[in-house]
């Protein structure tokens, strides 16, 4: 029996070449409408980066320094917990240590940390070493636990919870302030007399309120941009 030879037939293509034109000549537009989407909504979001930046500067921009925007939070919080405006802790802190951007953070009457205290004031005036300005001899030991400062009648906060009253520590600090405040009458209004209390100059009391009124002008915008961050 003679062998036979079988043809293989040529196999049909899945898409004839008049489709395959067909289907890249419809998404040529379909692929444009998809980068010209994407590509706009890149741009609003960069837009709106910018934007939002822009409206950042734009609310500070008259300010000598800017608020820094990881501190206003704190302030918000520690105002809450004392009844004092968080403006008027934001006029202190930059009053007194310039948000915390001077190389050290004493005196040279001794007053301590980011709101400097002096130490009798944040561990107590009944400490038996405290007199005159306030520097007293107070151990490092008792200088920061809250055990000691609300025996001996302290202005000092653990604001974190971390078992330490540090005017060292931002948090600390800040409701160690809010705290003083708020106790000197600014939790009823007396801002004057609570400025007063924190140092004793009428000096001090105007550049404080020059502050306060600055931000006071623009806190609830600062507030609402602290939230969206």
């Amino acid at each position: 029996m003679a062998n036979k030879t079988f043809k293989k037939k040529p196999k049909k293509p899945l898409i004839s070449p008049a489709k395959k034109l067909f289907l890249i000549v419809l998404l040529i537009p379909v692929s444009v409408t998809v980068y010209f989407c994407v590509f706009l909504v890149w741009d609003n979001i960069k837009n709106f980066s910018s934007l939002h930046h822009e409206e950042k500067i734009n609310i500070q921009e008259h300010f000598d320094i800017e608020i820094p925007e990881e501190y206003i939070p704190i302030y918000i919080s520690a105002g809450e917990a004392y009844g004092v405006p968080w403006t008027l802790l934001a006029a202190h802190h930059r009053v007194e240590t310039k948000f915390s951007t001077m190389k050290e953070l004493i005196s040279p009457a001794g007053a301590e940390g980011h709101m400097q205290f002096m130490p009798c004031t944040f561990v107590g005036w009944n400490h038996p070493t405290c007199s005159g300005l306030g520097e007293g001899e107070i151990p490092a030991v008792e200088k920061t636990n809250p055990e000691m400062i609300e025996k001996y009648g302290g202005f000092g906060v653990d604001a974190n919870g971390d078992g330490i009253a540090d005017p060292y520590d931002i948090e600390d600090a800040i409701y160690s302030a809010a705290n003083y405040l708020s106790k000197s009458g600014a939790s009823d209004g007396e801002l004057r007399k609570a400025i007063f209390n924190y140092n004793h100059s009428e000096e001090y009391v105007e550049d404080i309120l020059y502050y306060y009124h600055l931000y006071e002008e623009v806190g609830e915008e600062l507030v609402q941009l602290s939230r969206k961050n």
